[in-house]
């Protein structure tokens, strides 16, 4: 963080507003304590009650006094997601600027926010979020299945959104700048535990910059509602969803570039050298060997379809966003302001 950002955030004066999210689902033992922690610098609280069963809204509204709060209830459950969307959605309406999502459930430190938001205020960046594997000396209290867990999801979801240069994508700790959220589509954000990979993927279609920010979570046996067994049927065709419609929206749709080349090319080219050579293979079980024509005729398309869809990743990893959404939307004010 750089003085000026630290300038900016201690003294609570000329500065961006900032507004905190805490999304509330069986978090009552904890949820007090993380709204004491948020600092000065913090202008806004929203404490989303996500008809939590443990009645945290009327909790927090008997037992904390900080005027920066305010409660949200949910009439019915919208999931992790729809809890944090209308938390957004609130943000919003007050002029928050950059606007924060910090669990409830105490494993995420309220005094790292500054470091989180340092990037978006610094104009580096348009979604900030928090990366818990950027130290291995930092892992040792994160569980073993946790940590596979998150080092494959992180891969999957580099195809799924474009982010190469991000990890840990199911990350809550997260913060995105006003431009960029009013942008996004929260409509079609999914609602429920697949939310942040979601969000990468939405912001991903819109070009904006995210910024990991190495963090530490703490793990002190907080219950949590995600199911391993429900994510490991869900997420993968999601993350599939994502992807396809990624590369369509990018490469085929907005634009059709080097990439989209390589793409089609390499696809078509690996598809003609499988099923061509597939057949034969299978028609020489019981005619004898396949002539050296078509074994060659079979294994150039997938050697070249091979080679040219590693270039388009390779393509595709050179094309993360790089010019944050907020400074493309002031630079166009300004120069709309000199039109005037």
């Amino acid at each position: 963080m750089t003085p000026e950002t630290a300038a900016l955030l201690s003294s609570n004066t000329g500065g961006p507003s900032i507004a905190v999210v805490i999304p509330c689902y069986r978090v009552r033992e904890h949820v007090l304590g993380v709204i004491e922690r948020i600092g000065a610098e913090v202008q806004h609280v929203f404490v989303v009650d996500d008809a939590c069963p443990d009645q945290t809204a009327a909790y927090v509204a008997d037992h904390c006094r900080d005027p920066r709060v305010r409660i949200i209830r949910n009439e019915r459950n919208l999931g992790v997601g729809g809890a944090v969307t209308r938390g957004y959605r609130a943000a919003l309406d007050a002029e928050a600027q950059i606007i924060v999502k910090i669990d409830g459930d105490g494993q995420m430190d309220p005094a790292l926010l500054p470091r989180i938001v340092a990037p978006i205020i610094a104009g580096k960046a348009d979604y900030a979020k928090g990366n818990r594997f950027f130290s291995p000396e930092d892992l040792r209290g994160m569980p073993m299945v946790r940590l596979i867990g998150n080092a494959i999801l992180s891969f999957v979801s580099k195809l799924a959104s474009g982010y190469w240069d991000v990890m840990d994508p199911t990350n809550g700790y997260t913060a995105i700048h006003a431009v960029a959220l009013r942008i996004l589509p929260l409509q079609k954000v999914d609602p429920r535990y697949f939310f942040e990979s979601d969000m990468l993927f939405r912001l991903g279609t819109l070009r904006a910059v995210v910024r990991d920010v190495p963090m530490v979570a703490a793990y002190a046996g907080e219950r949590s509602g995600l199911r391993v067994r429900k994510v490991a049927l869900q997420f993968p065709l999601k993350y599939v969803s994502r992807f396809f419609k990624r590369i369509f929206y990018l490469y085929f749709l907005r634009d059709f570039n080097v990439g989209s080349i390589e793409m089609l090319g390499g696809s078509l080219m690996l598809g003609f050298g499988i099923l061509y050579g597939g057949y034969h293979w299978l028609y020489a079980i019981s005619t004898g060997p396949a002539p050296t024509g078509v074994i060659m005729l079979a294994a150039l398309p997938v050697i070249i379809g091979f080679q040219l869809l590693l270039a388009a990743i390779s393509y595709d990893v050179g094309n993360i966003p790089r010019i944050p959404l907020q400074e493309l939307y002031r630079t166009a004010r300004e120069v709309q302001g000199i039109a005037r």
